[in-house]
């Protein structure tokens, strides 16, 4: 089988010698007949579930880790974090945390941020799901809180926000605007409101002790860059991509 390295953002931000961590592209699709170009890795799409399947253990295949080693959450965008020590999926939650080696923990987006973290010296990792639901809800300061519960440190904390849709497409409801604190919002050059979701995930990382050195925001729109997923631009003719972490086994 084809490696599919290429076609995957690998975050700097990492210590790659202890952190793995990818993040997946639309690409060029693996099978056949599809009903869903690319690397569609979502099970909450139109294609057939033996393909979605497919496609998984071959998203297994490309980053060297046994699919059972890898834990999927069925999200629901809330703020539920799970710690695992297994793979498999999960339902009903939109995070992940670990201290277990070898296992690598998924999040599935199309337009949302996937948010990825690890303390290489303490050996612990997060993984979360962060739409504006998510995101408005708390559930990146609550994945920096539940590591430092398990023992990690602020200052070794380091952080990667994935590509997501921008505030240049990401238009909002008066009541949804009214959610997030103004400067977050641009009520001047639209219609209607717009948010800038990476910028409030990055204002909760800073306030929650984290430094700015420490964070990598990949600044690409997935809603204007079609190498990505987008909900918003495709609705049901969207894949997903997935933010991957996971502690290597020989650190």
């Amino acid at each position: 089988m084809k490696s599919y390295q290429s076609d995957f953002i690998e975050p700097s931000i990492f210590d790659k010698k202890t952190i793995s961590c990818w993040f997946t592209k639309v690409g060029e699709s693996v099978q056949q007949d599809t009903i869903i170009e690319g690397l569609n890795l979502g099970f909450n799409t139109d294609e057939d579930v033996e393909v979605v399947k497919e496609n998984r253990k071959f998203l297994a295949n490309s980053i060297s880790t046994a699919l059972s080693n890898i834990a999927f959450a069925s999200q629901v965008h809330g703020t539920e974090i799970l710690e695992v020590t297994k793979g498999g999926i999960y339902t009903d939650i939109d995070g992940f945390i670990t201290k277990t080696r070898g296992l690598a923990l998924a999040i599935q987006v199309a337009d949302c941020a996937a948010v990825l973290f690890a303390d290489s010296n303490a050996g612990i990792i997060s993984a979360v799901h962060a739409g504006w639901r998510g995101a408005e809800a708390n559930i990146v300061p609550k994945a920096i809180q539940e590591m430092i519960s398990l023992g990690a440190n602020l200052k070794d904390i380091r952080v990667f926000i994935s590509p997501c849709i921008s505030q240049e497409n990401f238009e909002l409801g008066e009541e949804v605007a009214r959610k997030f604190p103004e400067k977050f919002i641009d009520r001047v050059n639209y219609s209607k409101p717009h948010l800038d979701l990476k910028a409030f995930i990055d204002e909760q990382i800073l306030d929650s002790g984290i430094d700015k050195s420490n964070i990598e925001i990949e600044d690409s729109c997935t809603f204007s860059d079609t190498a990505y997923y987008s909900y918003r631009r495709n609705g049901s003719k969207a894949g997903r991509m997935m933010g991957i972490i996971k502690i290597n086994t020989a650190v």
